[in-house]
């Protein structure tokens, strides 16, 4: 790495001046360490990394990057699977761990202010007592922080029932690429014009950085039921997902995975599950107790109907926390079979799972690779593994190929390109195939509203010219992690 790559040496005394010397990092470890998020395939170096702690010193910060023209990006806990974090163009990191306060709990109102860095998981924690949680429940729960879920508006196995951020998020207090500290929303819901929230949220971080969240808290449901169909085709698994919606019946989690990533649990957290089932549901009902056992028993004769060899439920919440870690710990189990995984994101409607799934199968085959899956079925939300080795350059190459045409697959079928993961660096490429040139330049002009310069997180969402050759270049260079 060049020393063009560490701040200029006017540039760093100001940003120590405004955080302090701990606090501003540009060393060859830090530079590293923050070269990449959850996508891996394409890493860059930043050209520094800040730790601003209040909006005080971010709102300093971003003045000082707009003056000087330095662009930059803000990072959670990189647990983004789609280079949302990625630097590119020499970017400043702005970690925005240190904003984890957990300010108000409003047990009137059912909302709760938290800081970006607050880990998702934190925020159901702190309000349980109340009787309340926050719904929103990405795999990474653990460890991604609501900040980032904001930026990629995600979801999680319940969305089924209870939407995705979006639909839980009141209030945002936000910084814009020049400095300027803005509140939109609050603690109701609505507000005059134009819904500016819906606008932000999903924006992946390219209209300013948030700082502060006003969540709404959900009622914890009086009873929970969860269920395990196994099934000797992944078929028959895809045909119950659609019967059970078409019955009238939803689900607040409706989840596939398949026998490789069974099998992968098992080695690694031996849930239980049979590693000779081609593709076991996760199923669960929450509300209140009254008919929820009815409804549960409606559930299992439709899975017996579409071929279920079995319906387990589980006896009491012991079990059920074991099916939800091996669901939740799905892609770190992967680690027992595969040193690497590339994982898609795309949407497809749930009548098409079955032929989807086929084509996927067929891809995987046609590019010598092994696909795995474990995904939101009841959304028809597709997460397909990828398994590869990531120090193995041609490797890297046909499993982003074979990414890509998972991806036009979907599309085909009526699809989108993302469910939650984002479009970031991963998918701006392939913007094109679903929105035309007038379409791609309005969604631009929106942004320059907010982010006038491109300061703020430049080369995501939008096809770039020359990004696909590059990505080729890097692939074939082995510049990969």
């Amino acid at each position: 790495m060049g020393d063009d790559l560490a701040f200029k040496g006017h540039i760093k005394k100001a940003l120590i001046k405004i955080m302090g010397k701990t606090w501003v990092k540009d060393d060859p470890i830090t530079l590293y360490s923050y070269r990449c998020d959850g996508l891996v395939l394409h890493p860059a170096l930043p050209m520094g990394v800040v730790f601003p702690a209040t909006t005080h010193q971010l709102c300093a910060v971003l003045r000082l990057f707009h003056e000087e023209q330095i662009s930059f990006l803000p990072r959670g806990a990189g647990t983004g699977l789609s280079g949302g974090a990625i630097p590119g163009q020499g970017s400043v990191i702005i970690e925005m761990f240190r904003f984890r306060a957990i300010e108000e709990i409003d047990e009137v109102n059912r909302t709760i202010t938290v800081g970006p860095g607050v880990v998702n998981l934190d925020i159901s924690k702190a309000s349980n007592h109340l009787g309340l949680y926050f719904a929103p429940d990405p795999s990474s729960q653990k460890a991604c922080t609501v900040g980032g879920n904001v930026g990629e508006n995600s979801g999680g196995p319940h969305t089924l029932k209870y939407g995705v951020t979006v639909n839980h998020v009141l209030g945002l207090e936000m910084a814009l690429p020049h400095g300027e500290l803005v509140t939109i929303g609050g603690k109701c819901f609505g507000s005059p014009g134009p819904d500016l929230l819906g606008l932000v949220i999903g924006s992946e971080g390219t209209f300013g950085i948030v700082t502060k969240i006003v969540c709404r808290l959900t009622p914890i449901p009086e009873k929970a039921v969860t269920m395990l169909g196994v099934f000797s085709s992944v078929g028959d698994a895809s045909r119950t997902v659609s019967d059970i919606i078409r019955h009238g019946m939803i689900p607040a989690a409706l989840e596939m995975i398949d026998q490789v990533v069974v099998q992968a649990v098992e080695k690694t957290l031996s849930a239980g599950f049979p590693t000779d089932a081609a593709a076991v549901l996760i199923i669960e009902l929450e509300d209140l107790s009254h008919g929820l056992n009815e409804e549960a028993a409606r559930i299992e004769t439709i899975c017996l109907e579409n071929g279920a060899r079995e319906v387990r439920r589980a006896k009491d919440e012991a079990e059920r926390a074991v099916i939800w870690r091996a669901r939740k710990e799905a892609l770190g189990a992967i680690g027992a079979i595969s040193p690497s995984y590339y994982t898609q994101d795309g949407v497809i409607p749930r009548s098409a799972l079955p032929r989807v799934l086929d084509a996927m199968q067929a891809i995987a085959e046609k590019y010598d690779l092994v696909v795995a899956n474990v995904f939101h079925a009841g959304d028809g939300n597709l997460h397909p593994l990828l398994l590869y080795n990531s120090q193995d350059a041609e490797q890297a190459e046909r499993v982003q190929a074979a990414g890509a045409e998972i991806l036009e697959i979907c599309l085909e079928v009526g699809g989108a390109l993302s469910g939650e993961h984002g479009i970031g660096l991963e998918k701006a490429n392939l913007m094109g195939r679903v929105y035309n040139e007038d379409d791609l330049e309005n969604m631009k002009q929106v942004r320059r509203i907010f982010n006038p310069s491109n300061l703020l997180n430049p080369g995501k969402i939008f096809p770039q010219p020359g990004r696909c050759s590059e990505m080729k270049i890097a692939a074939k260079s082995g510049i990969v992690v």
